[in-house]
C-alpha cells in the first residue's frame, strides 16, 4: 500500500477526514501518515506542514495569471475578471463541491486558517494586479478589478459551497456580478 500511486492525493484525502473528525489542531502528521498508509518522510516531500495540505501550491494564481494574458485583447478589465472567474470555477472547483464545503468548514473553524485565507487572498489579488497591469491596465483600474474580482470569487465559494443545492459555482459568480451592477447591494 505504502508504493500505490497518487501519494498526494491519498494524503490530501486522509487529511481532509481527520481534520473533518477532529479538528485541525488535534491531528498530527503522522496521523495523517498512518491513516494515508505512507510515511511522514512523502509528506515532507509534498507539504511543508499540514496547513500546506489546505494552501499548498499556486495553482489558483498562476491560472488566473495566464488567463489574464491569453484574454482577448479587446476585452476589458472587467470582461477579463469574469472570463477569469468563470474558467477557475470550471477548471478547478465544478465536480468538487462536497470536498470544497469540507475544507471552507474547516478553513472557517480555526483562527490560523482563516488568517492563511487571507494572505492567499491577497496573494491572489496581487498576482491578478500584476497581470493586468502586464496586460496594460492602468494600476488603478487594476487595483480594482483585481480587489473586486476576488471578493466576487469568494463570496460565490462560500455561497456555492454552503447552500446545498445551489446552482454552479459559475452561475453564483454571475449572480454577484449582477447584483453589483444592479446597484442592489445598496439600496
Amino acid at each position: 500500500m505504502r508504493w500505490a500511486p497518487d501519494a498526494r492525493g491519498r494524503l490530501e484525502r486522509a487529511a481532509l477526514e481527520l481534520f473533518s473528525e477532529q479538528g485541525f489542531s488535534a491531528t498530527t502528521v503522522p496521523q495523517i501518515t498512518s491513516r494515508a498508509g505512507l510515511t511522514t518522510r512523502t509528506f515532507f516531500r509534498y507539504f511543508a506542514d499540514k496547513r500546506e495540505v489546505i494552501f499548498g501550491g499556486t495553482s489558483i494564481q498562476d491560472a488566473a495569471s495566464t488567463l489574464i494574458a491569453e484574454a482577448p485583447a479587446n476585452l476589458d478589465s472587467a470582461q477579463v475578471i469574469r472570463h477569469v472567474l468563470a474558467s477557475l470555477a470550471a477548471s478547478h472547483f465544478e465536480g468538487q463541491k462536497e470536498q470544497m464545503a469540507a475544507w471552507r468548514a474547516i478553513i472557517n473553524s480555526n483562527n490560523e486558517l482563516r488568517d492563511r485565507d487571507a494572505r492567499k487572498r491577497a496573494d491572489l489579488i496581487l498576482a491578478t494586479r500584476t497581470a493586468l497591469i502586464n496586460r496594460g491596465e492602468t494600476a488603478l483600474a487594476a487595483t480594482l478589478a483585481a480587489e473586486v474580482g476576488v471578493l466576487v470569487f469568494q463570496v460565490a465559494l462560500e455561497e456555492w459551497t454552503a447552500q446545498p443545492g445551489l446552482r454552479s459555482m459559475e452561475a453564483s459568480i454571475e449572480r454577484i456580478f449582477a447584483a453589483l451592477q444592479s446597484g442592489s447591494l445598496f439600496r
